[in-house]
């Protein structure tokens, strides 16, 4: 039997949480258990997660994980449900919101033996004008062919079993028994997805992409930033001027 579970980690998110809450308790297929990692917040995020949990139509763990990092809330939330019986993983982040066929799309690639699946990431609506959704469409191609020419990436001399794709580590599932072969997520240093992501490579070549599995994203760091900032960051050259990261 097949078991889904869901991992959010939430940093500060008491502003945002409650609509990501929301859009997962909106999806199409409810058979999934949820688990919000509160990292290290100072606000009301882990209270939030937890009055939710009260009237949920799924079962709902608040954990929480002090050691500040998205890797570090990540890699306790996947473990805690392995722990747990999880045999899928499906993650997204609680600034985010799932299109309400999310876990529906990811179920349908494992169910397709899909090993980890990635999923399509748009900028939310309700962030951002026609502009700022049209300059996160620029940043993540910026960061698609980045990633495709980096030479740390290609498969030749790297021992990678398929070619780079862009992979957003708030929309994407994975089987629990890869989760463990590969080590987990990295719980330092950022960023964390790409290095996970590299990991997987090494091992399968069952890495699927669902067009149909749909993220919308937060585009505050745009806001923050600026679009040349924001580039910078995506492509690990750091922030700039910029000491605090938005998100």
């Amino acid at each position: 039997m097949t078991q889904l579970w869901v991992i959010v980690p939430a940093h500060q998110e008491a502003e945002r949480i409650d609509a990501t809450l929301q859009a997962l308790a909106r999806q199409r297929d409810l058979d999934f258990t949820l688990i919000v990692v509160d990292n290290a917040s100072t606000d009301t995020t882990g209270a939030r997660a937890r009055d939710f949990a009260r009237g949920a139509p799924f079962p709902v763990h608040v954990l929480d994980e002090d050691e500040r990092g998205v890797g570090c809330a990540v890699d306790t939330g996947f473990r805690y449900a392995i722990s747990r019986g999880a045999t899928l993983l499906a993650r997204t982040d609680a600034d985010c919101l799932p299109e309400e066929g999310w876990t529906a799309a990811a179920r349908a690639e494992f169910a397709r033996g899909a090993e980890m699946v990635c999923g399509r990431i748009v900028a939310r609506a309700d962030e951002h004008g026609p502009l700022g959704r049209a300059g996160f469409r620029v940043l993540v191609a910026i960061a698609t062919a980045f990633g495709r020419i980096r030479p740390g990436h290609w498969r030749r001399n790297n021992g990678f079993r398929v070619p780079y794709r862009m992979h957003a580590g708030n929309n994407m599932g994975i089987r629990s028994e890869l989760y463990a072969t590969v080590g987990g997520m990295p719980r330092r240093p950022a960023p964390t997805d790409r290095q996970f992501l590299n990991r997987v490579r090494r091992h399968t070549a069952a890495i699927s992409y669902a067009r149909d599995m749909v993220v919308a994203n937060s585009t505050r760091r745009l806001r923050a930033y600026g679009l040349i900032a924001t580039a910078r960051w995506y492509l690990e050259q750091g922030s700039g001027h910029h000491l605090e990261d938005p998100r």
